[in-house]
């Protein structure tokens, strides 16, 4: 059914618009400054939402963080997303790191490596 895709896509593009504004002015967390939601993939069935994120440091210890942060204010924002989305039900969610942002970024860092050895010959 197209149309049930249509809804899914929309309420997806929904949620990552709204967390996005919740977490720059209502979650106070230092934890989560600096989180860019990268994208959201919504159950067919609308009930359950994951939440891909992604942040400038490469340190295991601040990813850590950053994810400790987001799951304490998940009911913050889940209630938050609940008063502006119009849907029966809110979704239960949960915070991923997008491991693509850090993907393409090494092989940016391999290919200019290659750059270089080709240029010290």
């Amino acid at each position: 059914m197209p149309n049930k895709q249509y809804r899914v896509d929309r309420l997806s593009q929904e949620i990552q618009r709204d967390v996005d504004e919740i977490l720059l002015k209502r979650v106070r967390d230092p934890r989560v400054q600096g989180v860019t939601i990268t994208g959201v993939d919504v159950t067919g069935d609308l009930q359950q939402a994951t939440i891909y994120y992604s942040i400038l440091s490469d340190k295991a210890s601040d990813m850590e963080k950053v994810q400790a942060g987001l799951d304490k204010a998940t009911g913050l924002i889940r209630s938050e997303l609940g008063a502006r989305l119009n849907i029966f039900k809110t979704p239960e969610i949960k915070f991923e790191r997008d491991k693509s942002i850090a993907y393409g970024s090494r092989i940016d860092q391999l290919i200019n490596k290659l750059h270089q050895q080709e240029q010290d010959k």
